[in-house]
């Protein structure tokens, strides 16, 4: 795949700098150049560029900030994704979208693809409309995970909520056979189940870290929003 034609959007979010060495002949345009709130900007960034392939990392993500500020996730993740659909859709360029495990009820655990929708929080209703958007358009993967830094950023971690949740390097590594794949519809992507805790000590095991309960929060957080990987891993032998 000539990786030059791939643009990124939230290049400079965590995402994107763990994807920038990996392929560092992609486009990583900043908001200046590529806004998803503004359909202009993107057409001239467009203009005489050769666009195969937008991955859609840009997000706004945190669960109380967008509580705080709802306008600015209808803008960034409804609104901006729509943008970009639609914008893809005039050039035939193919989308990847990612999205969140928050988009379930967090009731059972283990979701596949094609298990019912119902998110618990603000955030998570905003990806699923972006998911909404990007189901309008044949030639896209939606990608459902959750990932963090390669350190545990957080003085505490939840005891009673669990995840399939990667560190954001080994995710990169997944999402690249992704980019030079063919496939579409929607598809998830994650490690074991295991409780936030555990994550929090695979990822910084010589970090003291205090014990948190989805009741101490003041936000809405489901229980247990585990990722069934297996067409994945089927699809690439891991």
């Amino acid at each position: 795949m000539d990786f030059s034609t791939v643009l990124i959007t939230g290049g400079t979010g965590l995402l994107g700098r763990h994807m920038k060495p990996l392929i560092p002949e992609a486009q990583f345009p900043g908001r200046a150049e590529f806004d998803v709130t503004d359909p202009s900007k993107m057409a001239a960034y467009l203009f005489r560029r050769t666009i195969s392939t937008i991955f859609h990392a840009a997000a706004f993500t945190s669960p109380p900030k967008i509580n705080e500020k709802p306008r600015l996730a209808l803008e960034v993740n409804i609104v901006g994704t729509a943008n970009l659909v639609r914008v893809c859709m005039e050039r035939n360029i193919k989308l990847l979208y990612i999205s969140t495990d928050y988009v379930f009820k967090g009731d059972t655990g283990m979701y596949n693809e094609d298990d019912p929708l119902l998110p618990a929080n603000k955030y998570a209703w905003s990806k699923l409309a972006g998911e909404c958007a990007v189901r309008m358009y044949d030639n896209s993967l939606i990608i459902r995970t959750s990932f963090g830094d390669t350190v545990f950023p957080y003085d505490k971690a939840f005891v009673d909520q669990w995840t399939s949740r990667l560190r954001v390097d080994v995710l990169a590594k997944k999402l690249l056979k992704l980019l030079e794949s063919d496939l579409t519809g929607t598809l998830h992507i994650g490690g074991k189940r295991q409780t936030v805790m555990d994550y929090a000590k695979s990822v910084s095991p010589d970090k003291p870290i205090g014990t948190l309960s989805l009741k101490d929060v003041t936000f809405v957080a489901p229980r247990d929003t585990s990722l069934n990987t297996s067409r994945y891993d089927s699809r690439f032998d891991e």
